[in-house]
């Protein structure tokens, strides 16, 4: 998936070529970018296969685009998922493979996310009613199963898009990684995690913050981003999970998150409103392209 990237998209597409399992074909989805972007792929990497979007359709056109057409329209058996400034060792391919074999309840493959700057690790979650840190002790394992990864970086087998379709474009961006996630572990699929496989991966505009006590990595979204964390969780705990547990943790982690907002965001007041609104429209299954970036 790639938006105004000219200048990071370089470093994973050489990258990808590196990989010492070659990869049979690498698919850019193009959402409408006015970088340059286009002309740089066609003039540096004139195998990769892009797709170009008539305008910006969000993380959640492009996954749908790109996976739909990698796994229905090639049927490849696996898709490798990445957002563009996403960038994986040489070996990624080869060690995720090579983990789990051939199990065939394994619907998913991951790895495990490391932001750069800080060395701050982005372990997958597990779903108890909500989301749950895995142990220190999963961590140490090669491989453990998670319920919920991000999509970059993650692998998708042919098999589940089959079974339960393709990622939902209507969210436009954020949590739409999770909520395809749900979707593959209500079906039984299992969500494999390759502990020893590090993925460079970047989360908004993150920065260290501290509190006496407390210290985190804030990723200081504009509002228009907070609106669509907060309507897509909310829809999609309404919508697959609706209990009474599940509905208190949505509440309980917006209200949690607006507080960190207000601590720590650039634009504090604007943030809030927006997650308000997006939990009123997450309720009530208003989705589609409601705000784009400025």
């Amino acid at each position: 998936m790639a938006y105004n990237s000219e200048g990071v998209l370089p470093r994973q597409m050489e990258a990808l070529l590196r990989q010492t399992t070659p990869l049979k074909e690498i698919v850019v989805v193009d959402n409408a970018s006015t970088d340059g972007t286009a002309e740089m792929l066609a003039r540096r990497f004139p195998q990769v296969t892009v797709l170009r979007m008539s305008s910006n359709v969000g993380a959640g056109g492009a996954l749908e685009a790109g996976v739909g057409y990698a796994t229905l329209t090639k049927r490849h058996d696996w898709v490798w998922t990445f957002d563009d400034d996403s960038v994986p060792d040489d070996d990624a391919l080869q060690t995720m493979l090579n983990a789990t074999g051939s199990a065939p309840k394994i619907g998913m493959l991951a790895p495990l996310p490391v932001h750069v700057e800080t060395g701050v690790c982005y372990p997958p979650l597990l779903w108890r009613d909500g989301f749950v840190k895995p142990s220190a002790e999963l961590l140490q394992r090669p491989v453990w199963f998670a319920d919920l990864v991000f999509v970059s970086g993650c692998m998708v087998r042919r098999e589940v898009v089959e079974e339960i379709g393709l990622p939902r474009a209507d969210f436009f961006m954020d949590f739409i990684d999770f909520e395809y996630c749900l979707r593959t572990r209500a079906r039984g699929y299992q969500i494999a995690v390759i502990n020893k496989c590090r993925l460079a991966h970047e989360v908004g505009n993150a920065r260290s913050v501290r509190l006496p006590g407390f210290s985190a990595l804030w990723p200081d979204h504009a509002p228009w981003r907070e609106y669509y964390i907060s309507r897509n969780m909310t829809y999609a705990v309404w919508s697959l999970y609706p209990s009474f547990k599940t509905k208190q943790f949505v509440v309980r982690h917006l209200v949690r998150h607006a507080g960190g907002a207000l601590l720590f965001g650039s634009n504090k007041l604007a943030c809030v409103k927006k997650m308000a609104q997006g939990f009123s429209d997450g309720r009530r299954g208003r989705l589609g392209i409601r705000f784009r970036p400025a």
